[in-house]
């Protein structure tokens, strides 16, 4: 049996700091084989505009914002967007966490958005608060395509964690809640997914830290409302429908367990869905160097093979 050991919240402040930290691509300008010295120079003609803290909703009360990463050039064509979710269990962090690599995304010819999505505070915020939020996020950024010059019909999800499970859905699942009248014409399905260290499958036995956790997030615990745990979990999502998926886990992911990757790319494999499974040799933040680099190269590999259209 496998089980899910989700990190308490005094430990995602520590995670977090490990996964996307001010060292993450520091040493590359450009993904290679080696990272050349970038000069003052080259950095200004690599510099990515960037549109804080815009809002892209109100729910509860709460303004909801994003973070617009553009790429140095302009392009001549519509270019392919990512829409990158931060992890924290759904309690915590912000879209902040995602500045590194969405700055790489951007110097790499996409648009990049990281989101804010409410997170849970005792008992306001519980699911699928978040899914809404991000689904409502990607509609917003189709609204706004021509604004940017996006490619609505290519836009993509980057998800760690908790980001990972929300980015998976978004690959699945159409809009849930079409209230909002000003993107109820807007689609929040996006065309590819990297899900790095999420979790897949709520149903599998937890630790009694994890699973009280989770009964907090659903409303109640599994025996009670077992629909609401199966519909949160994407291996029960897949369908051939499903966009492309580039699945990235540590091998020694303590949080999540491997097996929880495995499952889903097993289950999407069988359904004859484009997926990459890569295994890391590391933990579910991916604390060295080179793992952060594979990362990295792994994902914009995905992105461009599966959102860039060639002339």
């Amino acid at each position: 049996m496998t089980t899910i050991c989700f990190p308490r919240k005094r430990d995602f402040l520590l995670l977090g700091i490990l996964f996307f930290s001010a060292s993450f691509l520091a040493a590359q300008s450009r993904p290679g084989p080696s990272a050349p010295a970038v000069t003052p120079a080259a950095q200004a003609a690599d510099a990515v505009s960037v549109q804080p803290d815009l809002p892209y909703a109100v729910q509860g009360g709460e303004e909801l914002l994003l973070d617009v990463y553009l790429p140095p050039e302009p392009g001549s064509r519509p270019r392919p967007a990512i829409v990158l979710i931060h992890g924290g269990g759904w309690t915590s962090f912000d879209k902040g966490t995602m500045q590194r690599m969405a700055s790489f995304l951007a110097r790499s010819g996409f648009v990049a958005v990281a989101v804010n999505y409410r997170l849970l505070q005792g008992s306001e915020n519980r699911w699928p608060a978040q899914l809404d939020d991000v689904q409502r996020a990607v509609r917003w950024v189709r609204a706004n395509a021509s604004k940017y010059n996006i490619d609505a019909s290519h836009i993509g999800a980057f998800g760690h964690s908790a980001g990972a499970q929300l980015a998976s859905l978004l690959g699945m699942e159409e809009t849930r809640d079409n209230s909002d009248v000003v993107l109820a014409g807007y689609s929040s399905r996006v065309q590819a997914v990297v899900d790095v260290s999420g979790p897949t499958d709520f149903l599998v036995p937890h630790d009694a830290d994890g699973d009280a956790a989770l009964a907090n997030l659903f409303g109640g615990g599994r025996d009670k409302f077992p629909a609401v745990w199966r519909d949160a979990s994407p291996v029960f999502h897949v369908e051939k429908s499903n966009a492309p998926f580039l699945i990235v886990h540590g091998t020694g992911d303590s949080q999540v367990p491997i097996a929880q990757a495995q499952e889903l790319n097993d289950k999407l494999r069988q359904a004859g869905v484009s997926v990459s499974f890569v295994k890391l040799d590391d933990g579910h933040t991916f604390n060295t160097a080179e793992a952060r680099r594979q990362l990295a190269l792994e994902t914009l590999t995905f992105f461009n093979r599966s959102l860039v259209v060639n002339p």
